[in-house]
């Protein structure tokens, strides 16, 4: 189960506290439900996820490692379904951010996530996080991957 809190960017202050960036590429199989490919940096995963509870917060997930010659493979059945983007990886109090810095069609595009371990789990919002989007469907990888 994913419990994952998603928040939109106001700023780039927290690339100083980044302790490590990868470079991602997602492609997507199926939208409904979210069949993904992902490769980051020279490792690959197939990732499958069921549909989100009402508030966004929480879903299944599975994610399985796959050879990185497959997942090249895979992602040309991915046609225009992919994005690309660099993750910055942000300790805060406590709890580690996925920063994600898009490129490409959604050049601009700023969103933090934080999974958490249960939907009661008290964080604190760094100062560059702003609005909250968990529960809109538009900042969704899936639905970016589909949308220009």
């Amino acid at each position: 189960m994913e419990i994952e809190h998603k928040y939109l960017v106001r700023n780039e202050d927290f690339k100083q506290q980044a302790t490590e960036i990868l470079q991602i590429e997602q492609g997507y199989l199926s939208i409904r439900p979210t069949v993904r490919i992902r490769r980051q940096d020279d490792i690959a995963y197939i990732t499958i996820k069921g549909a989100t509870d009402p508030s966004g917060l929480m879903r299944d997930e599975w994610e399985y490692p796959i050879p990185a010659d497959q997942a090249a493979q895979m992602m040309h059945l991915c046609q225009g379904r992919t994005i690309v983007k660099e993750r910055y990886i942000v300790p805060h109090e406590g709890h580690v951010w996925e920063v994600d810095v898009f490129h490409g069609r959604h050049e601009g595009l700023i969103l933090a996530e934080l999974e958490v371990s249960t939907p009661e789990e008290v964080f604190a919002l760094p100062a560059w996080a702003s609005e909250e989007v968990t529960g809109d469907l538009r900042y969704h990888n899936s639905n970016l991957a589909m949308l220009p």
